[in-house]
């Protein structure tokens, strides 16, 4: 009887071990990523790029870091790139290759406080004021480079309270990233929004281990540009995460 109870527990321990390795190996995806948390393109761009490798027969995970952190794990190698950065952000890092073609775009917007009296209508009016702006954001860091009264912290909802206590004049962000964070915070009747500073391609970057990636994920993009169904994609994407409550 010891013996059958000894072989019982060694066939539900060995099951046991077999099932988790199955389930390991079933939920591990093709492809790690970096992406930039808090913000509402890059959730965006998450659903997006998920969909292009899913055409590609892939899948890929996804993990959220700040600006900085995830700038070092896709440049380490850490990670097999970076979902969504501008096109300059490829001479920055040098083990980042740049897929071509990109497949989102965002618009630099300056928020302010809407009892100013303060006119932005285009980058060179920021000088002279104080801003804020996230934390490792390639976009409104170039476009505040040199000037001198710039704060990072670590969230949109971070620089709008800021601005609401008076701390800075102007809150630097993505325009539909700002728009998501003021209707979710109900502050649409205390902070607005000027004329579109610039607006930036976004591109999909892949560490240079993985540079056979690059040609197959480009010609996709492309495929599916001229076909039409990035731009539903992108829609339904936009749905999605401007009807959810996922930024926080």
């Amino acid at each position: 009887m010891r013996l059958v109870c000894c072989l019982v527990v060694l066939l539900f321990v060995f099951t046991s071990t077999v099932s988790a390795n199955s389930v390991k190996t079933k939920t591990k995806a093709d492809f790690q990523f970096a992406a930039i948390e808090r913000l509402v393109e890059q959730e965006i761009g998450k659903i997006v790029l998920t969909e292009i490798y899913q055409q590609l027969g892939f899948s890929i995970e996804i993990s959220s870091f700040s600006g900085n952190r995830a700038q070092f794990e896709a440049n380490s190698g850490q990670k097999a790139g970076e979902i969504m950065r501008i096109f300059s952000y490829g001479a920055e890092n040098k083990n980042l290759i740049r897929v071509p073609t990109p497949y989102y775009s965002l618009v630099t917007s300056a928020f302010i406080r809407k009892d100013s009296k303060i006119k932005i209508t285009k980058a060179s009016h920021l000088n002279g004021h104080k801003i804020a702006r996230v934390r490792g954001v390639k976009h409104t860091n170039n476009i505040t480079r040199d000037l001198p009264n710039v704060s990072d912290s670590n969230s949109t909802e971070a620089i709008f309270k800021l601005l609401l206590q008076g701390n800075v004049d102007i809150a630097l962000t993505n325009y539909i990233d700002g728009i998501e964070v003021l209707k979710r915070l109900k502050l649409e009747n205390e902070i607005i929004t000027g004329q579109p500073l610039a607006e930036l391609k976004l591109y999909h970057y892949l560490h240079k281990d993985h540079q056979a990636q690059v040609s197959k994920v480009d010609n996709m993009i492309k495929q599916l540009k001229k076909n039409g169904e990035l731009a539903k994609i992108v829609k339904s994407a936009e749905r999605t995460i401007l009807n959810s409550s996922k930024i926080h």
